[in-house]
């Protein structure tokens, strides 16, 4: 049986209530936009594997609620987490002025060396837009971080954001995705040398990493 991946860890999208957050979850896993959406209660998760640089990865995706009385449960997600997004709401000024709230949180109660995207969701909503372009890299350059403006309900930008910050926490466990590599390498040529032995064993079990 084909191995399912190779590695695990967690991804956390934080930021105020209606900003997009569930559904850019739900554009990224499942493809599917809903516009109307029930507000997060607590913490919720989806799961997605994809392929970066040839390594598998499986990604467990927790979506925070963002209202305040939810705050000391969703908090408890922040440790365990290798990549977060911080997500605010390119037509909601004050979702834009909170997220130096949540970057707070984010040193707060994140591990350190945890990789950080800051996204500017609903970026189809131009029209309607309170916050520029350029203040979402000003902001963005001023934490290090990388950003993206996104549409869930066009799918603007949504794979590439994902994909990016997999690849950012990837990069961060660089040693242990040697050791990966090192491993995988040694187990194909044990099953090369095992075939050409005509050993009736199967190939060797297949190794994976949880950073969780």
């Amino acid at each position: 049986m084909a191995k399912q991946y190779d590695v695990l860890f967690r991804l956390l999208l934080i930021g105020d209530s209606g900003v997009g957050k569930t559904c850019l979850l739900c554009r990224f896993t499942d493809n599917e936009f809903h516009s109307s959406h029930i507000s997060t209660i607590g913490v919720d998760f989806k799961m997605k594997t994809i392929e970066v640089d040839g390594i598998k990865v499986r990604i467990q995706i927790w979506d925070t609620a963002g209202q305040e009385r939810y705050q000391t449960i969703t908090k408890q997600y922040y440790r365990r987490a290798q990549g977060i997004f911080l997500v605010y709401d390119i037509s909601s000024e004050r979702s834009y002025q909170h997220i130096m709230k949540w970057v707070s949180d984010v040193d707060e109660y994140a591990p350190e060396g945890v990789q950080k995207i800051l996204i500017g969701n609903k970026a189809d909503e131009e029209q309607k837009r309170q916050v520029g372009r350029q203040q979402g890299q000003q902001l963005a350059k001023e934490y290090g971080m990388d950003f993206y403006e996104t549409s869930a309900c066009t799918n603007f930008n949504i794979k590439e954001s994902f994909t990016r910050l997999t690849e950012l926490v990837l990069q961060a466990h660089r040693k242990e995705l040697d050791g990966l590599r090192t491993r995988a390498s040694n187990e194909l040529a044990l099953a090369e040398l095992e075939e050409e032995e005509c050993k009736p064993e199967g190939p060797a079990n297949s190794s994976k990493t949880c950073w969780c």
